[in-house]
């Protein structure tokens, strides 16, 4: 917390030693609220920026080939072995 930060939450903190019960808690409440929200706001911007982020990443593999020509240029990689498995 910075000082100017520091300075007027004792600003404010003095304002409310005058306040009644009630009204500080009712400051509390909507303090609380506001918090909620700010979280809640910044949780659906993140989820948001992941998700855009992730789709991004859609047709960015980088070749001038079909996905028909990779698949047959994996498949016609394969190497199988046979190995006698006998027990």
């Amino acid at each position: 917390m910075t000082a100017v930060e520091q300075n007027i939450v004792n600003t404010y903190a003095r304002l409310f030693e005058n306040l009644s019960k009630f009204a500080r808690l009712e400051l509390i409440e909507r303090i609380t609220l506001s918090l909620k929200e700010e979280d809640r706001a910044h949780k659906e911007d993140k989820k948001v920026k992941e998700d855009t982020d992730f789709f991004n990443l859609f047709g960015a593999f980088p070749d001038d080939k079909t996905a028909e020509e990779i698949v047959t240029e994996i498949k016609s990689s394969r190497q199988f072995r046979e190995k006698d498995l006998t027990i």
